[in-house]
């Protein structure tokens, strides 16, 4: 189907190209754990004008819960977030469906996404845990018929595998894929990734997007450049796609601007760098790096909870909650912090996008 570079396929790597602020979605639930389609809604209507790019729907931040058919979540939240990013007549906004299971399912939720207006699908590989790379790139071939790839690749900690150079060289030679979200939260990989990317040539085809939580500034600031005699532009991320830019969404644009200026000029001021370290340190308490990430997504519905986004912090399994001692961390970074968070916008707007 995408064999050729049509028009639409063309302008979404042109969108992606450009670097955008591509927020994880979460899912909005009442106390009975179903979907709150209210503040879904308000949260839909925040990243739009929070000035987000896109928007990933049915990924790890959304629960991945939401896949199994006996939660039936996976396609009314999509149909919701299409309907809801409709309404704003947001032009160019990237919708980015995510993928799961084995070849049958990713395949069903491909076509599914594509029919609701969905333009790439991010692809996770977790049901491929002790799959062979082979098997692996045969099942992101299958998928990529059907819908052009945002690849991922998701930190083992909660889910992912390890996949080495080789997988990633071959990958990038996929013609559908536009973009990888880059999130495996270790230096050596991610450096794997864009040496991969690099190497096939293919970079001003693919877009880099950080999902680094705990490195997302230094990430964006980069210049990847391998061979001392590479002498050319080098690559860049040029977005995220991120559950941290979930919550504060108004500040992670600003912050995105802000690195694309920084990149353009000749040296990269301290104040930069030192906010580097402080957005680490938020993440470290909204994902509960302390306790393995066991609370990553309870911490983001805290502060949507909190400024009135989510009706509370619930998550599809009961057992999913703040860790011990995670509350005190996110009272101290956003005590610490308050230059991080966009509170006030939220506040001004919240009845508006709740109505």
């Amino acid at each position: 189907m995408f064999g050729s570079e049509d028009g639409s396929l063309a302008s979404l790597r042109t969108r992606l190209m450009r670097g955008l602020v591509i927020p994880a979605c979460p899912l909005a639930l009442t106390a009975e754990r179903t979907l709150d389609e209210r503040h879904q809604r308000a949260l839909l209507r925040y990243y739009v004008a929070a000035g987000a790019g896109g928007l990933a729907v049915g990924v790890h931040t959304t629960q991945f819960a939401i896949h199994d058919p006996r939660i039936g979540l996976y396609q009314p939240l999509l149909e919701l977030s299409a309907q809801v990013v409709g309404e704003t007549g947001e032009a160019g906004f990237v919708r980015v469906a995510g993928l799961v299971g084995d070849t049958a399912q990713a395949t069903r939720e491909a076509r599914l996404a594509r029919t609701l207006g969905y333009e790439c699908g991010l692809l996770s590989l977790s049901a491929f845990r002790d799959a062979s790379v082979d098997r692996i790139l045969v099942h992101c071939e299958s998928v990529a018929q059907i819908l052009p790839l945002f690849g991922f690749y998701l930190q083992p900690a909660v889910g992912g595998r390890i996949l080495p150079y080789g997988f990633w060289r071959r990958f990038v030679e996929i013609p559908q894929v536009v973009a990888i979200k880059v999130a495996p939260f270790s230096r050596y990989q991610t450096l794997e990734v864009v040496r991969a990317l690099s190497d096939s040539g293919r970079g001003d085809e693919i877009a880099l997007y950080t999902g680094n939580d705990d490195h997302i500034v230094i990430d964006l600031l980069t210049e990847y450049r391998f061979g001392a005699g590479d002498s050319g532009s080098g690559l860049h991320f040029v977005g995220g796609l991120l559950g941290h830019w979930a919550v504060w969404t108004r500040r992670a644009s600003e912050l995105l601007e802000k690195c694309k200026q920084t990149r353009a000029g000749a040296q990269i001021p301290n104040d930069l760098l030192v906010l580097a370290a402080q957005v680490t340190d938020s993440n470290a308490a909204l994902f509960d790096a302390a306790n393995g990430f066991a609370g990553c997504i309870a911490g983001l519905h805290e502060i949507l909870r909190r400024q009135g986004l989510m009706s509370g912090g619930w998550c599809l399994d009961p057992t999913e909650t703040l860790s011990s001692g995670q509350i005190e961390e996110i009272d101290r970074v956003c005590a610490a912090y308050p230059h991080l968070s966009d509170d006030a916008f939220v506040a001004e707007y919240l009845d508006e996008w709740l109505s």
